[in-house]
């Protein structure tokens, strides 16, 4: 079977402008996210090919035991029989493990003379493939706001959006579940989502959900939560100052927490550190946060990874969506169950018009993977959690056909 790599076709003439637009755009994402302009000294490419390395190691690895029952999601039974060539643009998770290729093979069983078209580097060029017409699936994380109001612009419609997989529990780069982490001496025991925009945020005019402003967001400086003793910390915690730690803005983890704890405001806590990965060494991936972390017994981290790395001196808390509860701790099952508030998931994006029906092969592809044969695969493969069968309904609700007029 093909490795899930980077391909273009170049008898495909009649597709390089297409090309070249989309790669146009995914090197002006990628350009974005990377830590400033290019000076002297840069490594952003030595960081891209030390990311690379550990995820490709990483990728072949089965990271957990426990199997889920799936009896409940549906089996796949094909409409039609489907011919043709599925092109997938997106994240490098699908190809840098055996996911993708677990998929076609199951998928070829149903459909043996469909074909697949990889271009499987970054989860960025996902969207701006679609919009630009070389894309029929784009695997990826959450859409950000640029890439969702370009393809408004162009198409006066929203893509089709369905999680294919709970992001992993505790594996980086799979879309781990985040997690809050304070000094294992902090007697705060748990915290809920609004206490989580009082130590992280700052006061707000509002919010964004998608590329819509909401001023029913709006909050003042008054719900601000800046000690320790604002938490009910009592004796030598009570007039401590909170100091908050993160991931970078310029990383799309920053960006999903602003729409779980600041209702996409983006306004943050003026103390907050920031941290971001840097090449060591000795070649492989750093990042100085747990390290700093560790030295501040006042500080708090919300951090991608589950209790991947966590420090001894260090705790992660449970964590409740509604003040009072109730509060749900982190683990593989209650980040598989979705339970846990600071789940993430994965996603698989489609250009579907309103009221017309998907590429029929599209349609037959994304149902197998959202079936009990998909997810098993997603389970075979063990970073990527499978779906309860309530999401997998749920999500395939959104590609049924249009009703018959």
């Amino acid at each position: 079977m093909k490795s899930l790599s980077f391909l273009v076709e170049p008898s495909r003439q009649a597709r390089r402008p297409a090309v070249l637009l989309a790669l146009a755009v995914l090197g002006a994402t990628m350009t974005a996210q990377q830590e400033g302009p290019k000076a002297k000294g840069d490594d952003s490419l030595e960081l891209q090919a030390a990311r690379a390395k550990s995820m490709s190691t990483r990728g072949h690895a089965v990271t957990y035991a426990p199997t889920w029952d799936l009896s409940g999601l549906p089996h796949y039974v094909p409409k039609e029989e489907v011919t043709g060539t599925i092109r997938m643009w997106g994240s490098n998770y699908v190809g840098d493990g055996d996911l993708g290729r677990y998929w076609e093979a199951g998928f070829k069983r149903y459909h043996p003379t469909i074909r697949f078209e990889y271009h499987l580097k970054a989860p960025a060029a996902a969207v701006p493939a679609l919009y630009t017409g070389v894309a029929d699936v784009g695997p990826s994380r959450k859409i950000t706001f640029e890439e969702l109001l370009a393809f408004q612009r162009i198409f006066n419609y929203d893509p089709t959006e369905i999680s294919y997989a709970t992001g992993a529990f505790d594996v980086p780069g799979w879309n781990p579940a985040f997690v809050i982490a304070i000094s294992k001496d902090n007697p705060v025991q748990r915290l809920s989502m609004k206490q989580l925009d009082g130590i992280f945020g700052a006061e707000r005019t509002g919010g964004w959900l998608g590329t819509s402003w909401h001023a029913e967001f709006a909050r003042g400086p008054e719900e601000n939560i800046r000690t320790w003793g604002q938490l009910g910390a009592t004796g030598e915690w009570a007039d401590k100052s909170i100091t908050p730690y993160g991931l970078n803005l310029r990383y799309h983890q920053a960006t999903e927490i602003a729409d779980l704890f600041l209702k996409g405001s983006d306004k943050w806590n003026e103390k907050i550190r920031f941290y971001a990965n840097y090449v060591r060494p000795d070649g492989k991936l750093g990042r100085s946060l747990w390290a700093d972390l560790v030295k501040d017994p006042y500080g708090i981290a919300y951090v991608a990874g589950g209790t991947n790395g966590l420090p001894p001196q260090e705790k992660v808390i449970p964590i409740a969506v509604n003040d009072g509860g109730p509060y749900i701790m982190p683990s593989i099952e209650t980040v598989h169950d979705r339970s846990y508030p600071l789940t993430d998931e994965v996603w698989m994006y489609m250009n579907k018009a309103p009221g017309k029906p998907l590429d029929p092969k599209v349609r037959e592809y994304i149902t197998y993977i959202l079936s009990q044969e998909g997810q098993t695969e997603v389970m075979r493969d063990g970073k990527y959690l499978p779906l309860t069968a309530e999401v997998a309904r749920s999500m395939l609700q959104k590609i049924a056909d249009p009703p018959q007029k």
